[in-house]
């Protein structure tokens, strides 16, 4: 054997092409999906799935770089999602697949891309929740009085609860996904508004120190708690299949959603750093707005019902969530990229339940391995690193496309615009790779970041092996392949002519 074989022959399976097996018998037919959303719907659903993070998580921030720090990561991520959003706008309409992220990048990158893309989003959908169920359950905890040990049980209600509404139809799913959205907007509107006549500058400072205790380290170090309070509004594309005239609704519901967002992630870290008990007590703390509700209502039964209501904000984004995994999971099985069993959607309520219960488990699953495992910090934030390493990694391919999108696939349809254009995506790629980098930099929380290599690694060797000779042309996969062979022949189209 010459030297070398070995090396070359793993070469060539991780660069191989794609291979697509004849589509199983009526598979597609038995993977149909309802529309039913407009942008009311999308709206409540990207608000929803990101809304939580005013209620828990963005905190953790102000012990890794100080209030300072934390409000200027916060702007650098304003200016990171304003462009994601408005190239997302652009693309989800032009390409309305329920694949989202993936299906931008399948058709702009090929397969590999495509399901790198899909990996990382995976990767974030199923630790998003697992973070934020870590957050309901303090906030029950803290409110009935239940011990530490208790916690799980109130992850496995919440899972139970929510994937069974997420089964039991896309108008509950969206109905639900409303209702919780708007109490929890309500919920953090009476608390900006009773928090100002307690509010005082000096409750910024991280135990006495300045604004910006660790420098510009602490503001890099900030980037991923500062991106959870915008982390899931990209999930919108994944509801494309479900969403009456997505040429229109799609641009609105996104950018609606990011305006609201913008305002209330502003007003939440600088009102709930700025009241007693201070960011220092605020930073350590896993159910940060109860905090604030005690010091504007005092400890009684009314502060209590609050906090209960206010569950409401990790409620609307837990189940938001679970939405987009079950969506997502769905995608790349219907295309062969997971099992094709898991696309099988209920056969009256049109529901990917098979990805949903798959989902649920591997998050509950995650949640409890950290928590019983040693580990350095609180498994919120090492679930939330995890959450953000697929997140900010699907971001960087997902402006990717865009640009190959606008370079090389010029004539899609695209009933929308984004007016940051390339630049925009530029922008966005430098900043998700800088947050990439500063995941590895907090020794707290850089078991997550591993953590979620060794389940991207795991994902792609899968992919490798074994998926990638076992595609399904799927919507996604036919659209991708029909605009390849479009742009193989436009060069020779003017001279055919």
């Amino acid at each position: 054997m010459p030297r070398g074989a070995p090396l070359l022959r793993l070469i060539a399976v991780f660069s191989g092409p794609a291979e697509y097996r004849e589509t199983p018998h009526d598979l597609l037919a038995r993977c149909g999906l309802r529309r039913h959303a407009g942008v009311f719907h999308l709206w409540a659903l990207g608000v929803g799935a990101v809304i939580s993070g005013d209620f828990f998580g963005w905190n953790f921030g102000l012990l890794a770089g100080g209030f300072g720090g934390l409000i200027t990561a916060l702007g650098i991520m304003t200016v990171l999602y304003v462009c994601l959003c408005f190239g997302l706008a652009e693309m989800s309409p032009a390409l309305p697949h329920a694949g989202g992220a993936y299906s931008f990048a399948r058709t702009a990158l090929g397969p590999w891309c495509g399901y790198i893309t899909g990996l990382a989003e995976n990767v974030e959908y199923i630790f998003t929740p697992a973070v934020i169920v870590v957050g309901i359950g303090a906030y029950l905890g803290a409110i009935f009085g239940t011990p530490p040990w208790a916690n799980p049980l109130w992850w496995l209600a919440c899972y139970v609860l929510f994937a069974g509404c997420n089964i039991l139809g896309v108008e509950v799913s969206f109905g639900v996904s409303a209702v919780v959205t708007l109490c929890a907007l309500a919920i953090l509107l009476v608390f900006c508004v009773a928090a100002i006549p307690h509010f005082s500058l000096h409750r910024w400072a991280l135990e006495g120190a300045i604004w910006y205790p660790r420098g510009t380290m602490g503001i890099f170090t900030c980037l991923p708690f500062a991106l959870w309070v915008y982390l899931g509004i990209e999930q919108l594309p994944l509801a494309a299949e479900e969403t009456h005239l997505p040429a229109r609704s799609m641009p609105k519901g996104i950018l609606t959603a990011l305006m609201t967002l913008i305002i209330f992630a502003f007003a939440t870290l600088i009102l709930n750093s700025g009241i007693a008990p201070g960011a220092t007590a605020v930073g350590k703390s896993n159910e940060p707005l109860f905090l604030g509700l005690r010091t504007v209502f005092g400890n009684g039964l009314q502060t209590k019902l609050l906090a209960l209501v206010a569950c409401t904000g990790l409620i609307a984004s837990f189940h938001a969530i679970i939405y987009a995994y079950g969506r997502q999971i769905y995608s790349l099985a219907r295309a062969g990229y997971f099992p094709t069993w898991l696309a099988i959607t209920h056969r009256t309520r049109k529901t990917p339940y098979r990805a949903l219960i798959a989902g649920s488990l591997l998050g509950l699953a995650t949640a409890l391995l950290i928590e019983y495992l040693p580990q350095h910090g609180p498994v919120a934030g090492v679930l939330l690193n995890m959450a953000v390493f697929g997140a900010v990694l699907a971001y960087i391919f997902q402006m990717l496309s865009f640009i190959v999108l606008r370079l090389r696939h010029a004539g899609i349809h695209r009933p929308f615009y984004s007016p940051l254009g390339i630049v925009g995506a530029i922008v966005a790629i430098v900043i998700s790779a800088f947050t990439l980098v500063a995941l590895f930099l907090n020794p707290d929380y850089r078991p997550g970041a591993w953590g979620a290599s060794v389940w991207f690694l795991c994902g792609l060797l899968y992919f490798a092996l074994y998926a990638r000779r076992r595609l399904v042309l799927s919507p996604e996969e036919e659209f991708a392949i029909h605009s390849e062979q479009k742009q193989a022949i436009a060069p020779i189209l003017p001279a055919d002519r």
